[in-house]
């Protein structure tokens, strides 16, 4: 039985809400490659002082880890350009070409990084590779994450929240397999091995899991709703999007600014922050952050769920207008160390879950299928370019500018701030053509 879905997550559900063992397959091996982006991006936050002294040498740690986290922005800043070409692409070929294309590109990238000489060997010459591997890998990285989304919400369109919600739940799988792969190299080398090799070995380790994704993903089926079109493509996708979504476009991409926020701070700015300035134990950090990792991946699960029964922007306002309460008073017993830190993660887990579970299909439901891929990954990289691409740098400098290390918090209550306001803007309905478009606008062209 076929189902009606709006853009602001209210369902209309079929008697079947179920997920076949097709459909299961289809949503896990599209997951795998958000997995290995963000594994590949947390890891390089995890050895970020090791890469800037090996890249970047300077007498002052502080402009090193600048220099290094400068580097982590640029793969910010082209993500929007890989997710305008690739998302173009996608809604124009299929979604199938893109996720073979981009897992090929970062996987050669990550294991080029892990084999990349220092700056003592190659002198500049090797910070400027290590920029241009990033960019490669920021690239493709904006085509991955919502063309995942895409597919999954394409390939289980009746239970649109859980599928996205799976998606995000594997990104939290490679976030715990970066902190694993962390502990163990931190627990299992001297200091100076690990600066002189670890991080390197962490990077190989990547691209041997790029190397699985594609090959579980070759044998991949196209989108199901993108072979319905039966060839009734927008022939200038981005273009259309711009013109005729380009408010929805906006509108989204303010609403996941609690996502973009709130990962920024934890997975860029963290890890050293509770080490080197916070003065935390980096085992206690370590369980802490892979407990919360845990606790957010049920939750997030749970949201997607519910998002397939009451309409999903009410959980990510929800969780929006908690953190911008509780934000401050987490840093404040952060920086206290007033409660213990794998209870406190536990709780932030539990408040941003409403958040990172719901997200995904909230952009999802913004864009019909001819134009999905292109709006998600504008939204999304978009949001993520301003609010997680910046967020270290950012959290540094509040921190340097005002002398209070709980700076961080007012970042993050005005990216929360933020998305709840723009969430009030998403639509509550939006009357389509079967396919999504109005006639006059299939294939690109008005109809004679």
């Amino acid at each position: 039985m076929e189902t009606t879905r709006n853009p602001a997550g209210d369902i209309s559900r079929p008697q079947s809400t179920g997920l076949t063992r097709s459909q299961w397959k289809m949503i896990l091996i599209a997951s795998l490659g958000g997995s290995l982006e963000f594994y590949d991006f947390i890891v390089y936050g995890f050895f970020a002082h090791y890469i800037a002294a090996q890249f970047f040498p300077n007498a002052s740690a502080l402009l090193s880890m600048l220099a290094a986290y400068s580097v982590l922005a640029i793969g910010y800043v082209i993500r929007p350009l890989g997710g305008i070409v690739l998302s173009s692409w996608g809604d124009r070929y299929g979604r199938r070409p893109v996720f073979l294309g981009s897992i090929v590109v970062v996987t050669t990238a990550t294991i080029c990084l892990g084999l990349l000489p220092n700056y003592e060997h190659w002198g500049i010459t090797a910070s400027i590779a290590l920029i241009v591997l990033r960019m490669l890998q920021g690239f493709c990285v904006g085509g991955e994450m919502p063309g995942a989304i895409t597919y999954a919400v394409e390939a289980a369109p009746h239970r649109a929240g859980l599928a996205a919600g799976v998606i995000i739940c594997a990104v939290n799988v490679g976030v715990l397999l970066a902190t694993v792969v962390n502990l163990v190299i931190q627990s299992s080398l001297s200091s100076a091995d690990a600066a002189a090799y670890g991080w390197r070995v962490a990077f190989l380790f990547g691209g041997l899991c790029g190397i699985v994704s594609y090959w579980m993903r070759r044998n991949l089926d196209e989108s199901p709703e993108f072979q319905k079109m039966h060839g009734a493509v927008i022939k200038q996708p981005f273009r259309e999007t711009l013109r005729h979504h380009g408010k929805s476009v906006v509108t989204a991409a303010l609403t996941i600014a609690v996502m973009a926020g709130v990962n920024g701070i934890l997975y860029g700015h963290m890890p050293a922050y509770l080490v080197q300035q916070l003065h935390y134990a980096p085992r206690t950090a370590a369980i802490a952050q892979n407990a919360y990792l845990i606790v957010s991946s049920f939750g997030l699960l749970a949201a997607g769920w519910l998002g397939d029964k009451v309409p999903r922007r009410y959980l990510l306002r929800a969780s929006a207008a908690l953190l911008v309460v509780l934000s401050y008073p987490f840093y404040y017993a952060l920086i206290n160390h007033a409660v213990d830190l794998v209870t406190l993660f536990i709780f932030a887990a539990l408040v941003f879950s409403l958040a990172s579970g719901t997200w995904a299909s909230v952009l999802a439901d913004q864009f019909p299928v001819q134009v999905r891929f292109s709006g998600i990954a504008l939204s999304y990289n978009a949001s993520v370019l301003v609010f997680s691409g910046f967020a270290p740098l950012l959290a540094t400098m509040l921190i340097r500018e005002t002398g209070s290390l709980a700076a961080p918090a007012y970042f993050v209550i005005g990216a929360c701030g933020i998305a709840l306001f723009a969430s009030f803007g998403l639509p509550a309905s939006r009357s389509t053509s079967p396919l999504g478009l109005p006639p006059d606008r299939l294939n690109g062209e008005p109809s004679r």
